[in-house]
């Protein structure tokens, strides 16, 4: 379930919308040409993303609030590949953060922006079978995330990290260093 609400602060003077009570909800937010993001990525982000884009043709930016992940791994790629088409930015709260497919969906921007005490949070995938960490280095599955990675201008070696960083069921915040190293921004 999406929900889209709007305001007429204005975000120039640092006003974001509050966060999403129910994690488990996307909460979409247009404010001007800002769409704020907040709430869990489901296989629904596609078209919740499409659709409000085709409602507010203005907006150049997604700043993503607090999102705590993703159910739909495929999605996410796919929402950010569609930011990368329609050449959107993308900015993390201050004091937001994004966990495993939030990093992802981020990743979508041409450019890409951290607010100051932001959290980037990663860890190894898990599906129904198989943990990321315990696949086969040589196994297909693995070049999915690789040639997504390449496709945002994030090194491979990223990738290889987010496996090791942590188990799926923990998460990793990356350091400042980390995050300038592993090209996660732009600035």
């Amino acid at each position: 379930m999406a929900i889209l609400v709007g305001c007429s602060a204005n975000p120039s003077q640092g006003k974001i919308p509050p966060a999403n009570m129910d994690k488990d909800t996307l909460s979409l937010f247009v404010e001007d040409n800002t769409l704020y993001l907040s709430g869990v990525l489901t296989s629904q982000l596609p078209s919740q993303l499409k659709s409000v884009l085709t409602e507010h043709p203005n907006v150049t930016d997604v700043v993503l609030v607090d999102v705590p992940g993703s159910t739909d791994q495929l999605a996410v790629m796919e929402a950010a590949r569609m930011l990368r088409y329609l050449e959107m930015k993308t900015h993390i709260a201050q004091t937001g953060y994004v966990l495993s497919g939030g990093v992802d969906l981020f990743l979508g921007g041409v450019e890409r922006t951290i607010g100051a005490g932001a959290g980037v949070g990663v860890h190894s995938w898990r599906d129904t079978q198989d943990w990321g960490d315990e696949v086969n280095l040589n196994d297909p599955v693995h070049a999915s995330y690789l040639n997504f990675y390449l496709e945002m201008g994030v090194p491979e070696r990223f990738y290889w990290f987010t496996l090791d960083a942590a188990p799926a069921e923990r998460v990793y915040f990356l350091s400042p260093e980390e995050i300038y190293d592993y090209q996660l921004v732009t600035d």
